[in-house]
Formats: structure tokens, C-alpha cells, sequence
């Protein structure tokens, strides 16, 4: 009986509790949404309230008899009558569950923030998992439709924002549903016209110093000279991390330095953190762990943006031809179906159609669109053409001198920052 009793006064405090949540406004339109099917309450951050929610998407939007699936996304409240930035994330939504999580365009504006979780990532994956529909189209008629959802909420102005693969997912957004937002900024996304485009080669030939270079170079040639001494280590700590590969250690490690410099250009990683060419075996294959992480290569439970850069987002290649005589392959084309993609995903072929219809879009319209990259980050070297912001009223292009796939507002200079938040401003509040 004493249990019992506890329990029912546990119920009793955890309703009294919940009652008083459910009692707000915004829960109450949430909740309502048509295609809404559950609304967990956040910790509320740095927002006033924030909720997850799970919405009732069809598979294919032309076809929604063919099946349907639960998308995830997250609201975090900052009033009614406050813009609202929508997060084209084009991964995984788990991050904006956090309760610090903001994006910067949220917090400088004091706006509403919608995070949407991309089809086939995280909780918004349908089961089964039919890759038919885990395309560009779909995913912007995912945001178009919790957008229009979300309309009668958020009547203010809306940003569509995203970074990386989300940066692309917004420029693909706008370019579909170019009435859904008023703005959008995108940070260093890319606009790719093949599985391995054939322009990141010959940017990273270029790009930083000479001297910058031929370390980098000097580093992978020193690695792949020891290749006998650092493959069994590398193996003995793969093995360690449980990573299972689609082709021989051998292949995977001359993936990891092929990779090198791309990362150390992504990621702003300064070249004085390279080991002197003398250093220990350890040592160097720490570097390179750390710079490449072998995981990468490893067979993944959600492989998802793989499946869409072979079907239209593309991706880079890799320039075999400095190490000739020292790498296990004679090429590396083609890694990214060998290496990268489940079995029932190989026969997905890739199609240069998406990419063309974003160029055609861009050249042509003049949406307000902010565009930001960073000089150095690899991404940049399949940066939306900078042509098409020659004479346009709306568009603007930002590139950070020096900048890595880090590049945000808040890393411009400091006249650069108030050009740009002038500007957005201008538009959402027309001052």
C-alpha cells in the first residue's frame, strides 16, 4: 500500500507538473499542427520555451500514397512577433536538443529558431530505408511543408540558414520554394557537378603558401615512405576502435593520407602542428589519426550523405600522381561507391541535374542571399559561381581571407560583420 501510494502521488505532482506545461500557447499550437504527432517539452536554454516535435511527412510529396515517415524537428520560442530562422540542417538533428545550442543569426536577431533534421538522418529515418526517396526535391518539400505548417505560428519574416551540407540544403531550398523565406545565408556550401567534381585537386595545389604546401606534402611522402613500420600500428588501432572497412588496411591507410591535406585545409589546422619528418612512428600516426580519423572510411550505420553525393550532391577526388610508387593502388578513383556506399545503395548512378538547375537559378534570379566561404577551406573551390553575384542588387558573396569551412559572421572583421548584419537587417526589419 505504501508503494502504491507513491506512486499515485508521483502521478498526481508528475500531471499537476505536465498540466502546467501543456497550459502555454505555444505547446498548445504545436500540438495542433496538422501532422504534428508528439511535442516533448525542452529544456527551454537560451530560448523561453523549446520543443522537439515529430511530424508525419509522405516518403514521396508527389506521391504520398507510396508511404510516409516521421520527420524531427525542434523549435526553440523567442516570441510571435520575432523573425524565425529555419535551420536547413542537412545531417542529424540531435545537436539543437541541446540546451546551449543557437544559431548565430538567431541570437544577433533575437529570432525564432526551427531546426529541421534532414530525411534519412537520425529519427527522421523511414523504415525501411528505400533510398528512392532520399533526394534534393524531397527534402526541400520536407521544409516546405513544416514551413507552411508553421506559418500561422511565426507570421514575422523567415531565414533560411544553413552550414556546410546544410548551407547547400538552403541554397536548394530557396531555389524551390523561393517565396518560403525572405532570406537566406548560407555558410560554405557547395554546388558539385560530379562524384569526384575534378576542382578541389587543383585548389589545394594552390592554396596557403609554398612553404605551407611542401610541409604538407612532405608529411604524407614521409608516411607513405614508412608505410611498412605505420601500417601495423595504424591496423592495431583500427582494430582497437572496432572499424570495419569495405576494402584492405592497405587501401583504407593510403585513403587517410590522401585525405590529409584536404582536412588540414577544411578545418583551418595550422601546418606548425605537423611532426618534424624525423619524429617517431607514433608520433606520426597520431598526427595523422587525428588530422583523418580512419572512421571516416569505416563501414557507417548512416550512410545517408554518401547515397545523396553519389546520387546528385557530388564530392572530390583525390590526386594520386605525387606518390607514385608509394601507395598500395594505382588510383583512387571511384572510392567514394567502393568505400563509402552500402550494398544497397551501388547502383545509384550520379546525375549533374541538381546542380545545374541551382547554377540556372542563381545566374538568373537575384534572391536576398548572403553567401559566405572561407579562401582556404577546399569546399570553396566549388563555391556557388562567384558570376552570379556581379551585378546584383540581393546577392552577396563573403569570402574570409584565410578562412577554413569554419567561416561564419562572427569570424569576418569586425567592418565586415556590421556590412553584413546591416544588410540582414535591412531586409528583416527594413531598417
Amino acid at each position: 500500500m505504501r508503494y502504491l501510494r507513491f506512486t499515485l502521488i508521483g502521478w498526481v505532482l508528475l500531471w499537476a507538473g505536465t498540466a502546467g506545461v501543456f497550459a502555454t500557447e505555444l505547446y498548445d499550437k504545436l500540438i495542433a499542427l496538422p501532422g504534428a504527432v508528439s511535442v516533448e517539452e525542452l529544456d527551454k536554454g537560451l530560448f523561453s520555451e523549446r520543443y522537439a516535435v515529430m511530424f508525419d511527412q509522405p516518403l514521396d510529396h508527389r506521391h504520398p500514397s507510396k508511404g510516409r515517415f516521421r520527420q524531427r524537428f525542434v523549435v526553440a520560442h523567442a516570441g510571435f512577433d520575432r523573425p524565425t530562422v529555419l535551420v536547413t540542417e542537412g545531417y542529424g538533428g540531435a545537436r539543437a536538443r541541446g540546451a546551449k545550442y543557437r544559431e548565430e543569426l538567431s541570437a544577433h536577431l533575437e529570432a525564432n529558431q526551427v531546426f529541421v533534421e534532414h530525411r534519412y538522418f537520425g529519427e527522421s529515418t523511414p523504415n525501411p530505408r528505400n533510398w528512392d526517396y532520399l533526394n534534393a526535391e524531397q527534402a526541400a518539400a520536407d521544409l516546405h511543408a513544416i514551413r507552411q505548417a508553421l506559418a500561422g505560428i511565426y507570421p514575422q519574416k523567415w531565414i533560411g540558414t544553413g552550414v556546410s551540407k546544410g548551407g547547400q540544403n538552403a541554397l536548394i531550398y530557396r531555389m524551390y520554394y523561393p517565396e518560403d523565406v525572405d532570406v537566406t545565408v548560407a555558410y560554405v556550401g557547395p554546388v558539385c557537378f560530379g562524384v569526384e567534381d575534378g576542382r578541389h585537386e587543383p585548389f589545394l595545389d594552390r592554396v596557403g603558401t609554398d612553404e605551407e604546401r611542401a610541409a604538407i606534402r612532405a608529411f604524407q611522402t614521409e608516411v607513405l615512405r614508412r608505410r611498412q613500420e605505420l601500417v601495423p600500428l595504424f591496423d592495431a588501432y583500427c582494430q582497437a576502435k572496432a572499424y570495419r572497412f569495405r576494402a584492405g588496411i592497405e587501401e583504407i591507410f593510403d585513403l587517410c593520407v590522401l585525405e590529409y591535406p584536404f582536412s588540414m585545409w577544411q578545418w583551418g589546422t595550422p601546418v606548425s602542428q605537423i611532426p618534424a619528418p624525423d619524429s617517431p612512428n607514433e608520433k606520426l600516426l597520431d598526427h595523422l589519426t587525428a588530422t583523418v580519423s580512419p572512421s571516416y572510411f569505416a563501414v557507417n550505420d548512416e550512410p545517408s550523405f554518401f547515397v545523396q553525393a553519389q546520387r546528385e550532391l557530388g564530392y572530390y577526388g583525390y590526386d594520386t600522381t605525387p606518390f607514385e610508387g608509394l601507395l598500395s593502388v594505382n588510383s583512387a578513383k571511384h572510392y567514394l561507391p567502393r568505400i563509402l556506399l552500402p550494398d544497397d545503395a551501388r547502383r545509384i548512378r550520379f546525375s549533374s541535374s541538381l546542380a545545374r538547375k541551382i547554377a540556372a537559378f542563381y545566374r538568373t534570379h537575384d534572391p536576398k542571399t548572403i553567401c559566405i566561404y572561407g579562401e582556404n577551406d577546399p569546399w570553396s573551390a566549388v563555391m556557388l559561381d562567384p558570376a552570379f553575384f556581379e551585378g546584383k542588387e540581393n546577392m552577396k558573396l563573403v569570402v574570409e581571407p584565410g578562412g577554413s569551412h569554419r567561416a561564419r559572421i562572427k569570424t569576418q572583421s569586425e567592418e565586415m560583420q556590421n556590412r553584413i548584419w546591416k544588410t540582414i537587417e535591412g531586409w528583416i526589419f527594413g531598417i
